[in-house]
């Protein structure tokens, strides 16, 4: 997935997974991690984003990825991590993703 000049890839490793945010202009990396909390649930626990690119909509842009991939996938998300549940109380069309 790309946008704005943001890259995002998804690692996933079973039972957790990261999404990784790169811009072209730094090596540094946007993180949003997850652990499997139960069959088809995924705790969003951690967004990082380093001050060197932050600003450009990077934190937001990770959970957008991970929010598509629910839908596409079908699991529900625990928003564990505070940016991503003010993100799920912004969004109120995500209600049907919350575990």
């Amino acid at each position: 997935m790309s946008a704005d000049g943001v890259d995002i890839t998804h690692e996933n490793s079973g039972d957790s997974g990261e999404y990784r945010a790169t811009v072209p202009d730094s090596d540094k990396i946007g993180r949003l991690t997850w652990k499997q909390r139960e069959e088809g649930v995924r705790v969003a626990d951690h967004t990082l984003v380093p001050p060197e690119i932050g600003g450009r909509g990077i934190a937001a842009a990770l959970v957008d990825a991970l929010v598509e991939d629910a839908r596409e996938q079908g699991f529900k998300i625990v928003p564990q991590c505070s940016y991503v549940e003010a993100k799920f109380r912004k969004n109120p069309s995500w209600s049907d993703l919350r575990a």
